[in-house]
C-alpha cells in the first residue's frame, strides 16, 4: 500500500469517527410561541396598569376621607362656639340685667306704657 492509500484509509477512519461522536443536534423548541408571549406581556402590563390605577384611586379616596374628617372637625368647632355664643345670647338678655342698665341709664319704667307681646 502506497502512503497515499494509507493516508487516504486513516482519513476515512477519522471521518467515521468524528460522525459517530458527534450526536444529533436537539431543536431546542420553546414552549410558547411568539403570539402567546405577546398575548402574556400584553396581559401582564394590563394588570400593571390595573394594580397601579387601583392603588391611586385609594389614594384619592383616602385624601378626600382625610378632608372629610377635617371639614367634620371644624364643623363640630364651630357648633361649639355657636352653642357657647347662645348661652352669652341668653345671659346678656336677661330681663334682670336689661332693667339694671336701663336704670343705670336713667330710665324709669312706667307700667301704663308697656306693651306685651305675645310670640304665636
Amino acid at each position: 500500500m502506497s502512503n497515499l492509500a494509507r493516508n487516504f484509509k486513516q482519513q476515512q477512519q477519522q471521518e467515521e469517527q468524528i460522525v459517530q461522536d458527534r450526536k444529533p443536534l436537539k431543536i431546542k423548541k420553546s414552549w410558547l410561541t411568539p403570539g402567546e408571549k405577546i398575548i402574556g406581556v400584553a396581559f401582564a402590563g394590563l394588570v400593571c396598569f390595573g394594580a397601579v390605577h387601583l392603588i391611586s384611586n385609594q389614594s384619592q379616596i383616602y385624601q378626600i376621607n382625610k378632608d372629610i374628617q377635617k371639614m367634620d372637625d371644624q364643623v363640630k368647632e364651630q357648633q361649639k362656639v355657636n352653642e357657647d355664643l347662645k348661652g352669652q345670647v341668653s345671659e346678656l338678655s336677661r330681663y334682670e340685667r336689661i332693667y339694671e342698665k336701663a336704670k343705670s341709664m336713667g330710665l324709669m319704667l312706667n307700667e301704663n306704657n308697656v306693651k306685651v307681646v305675645q310670640e304665636k
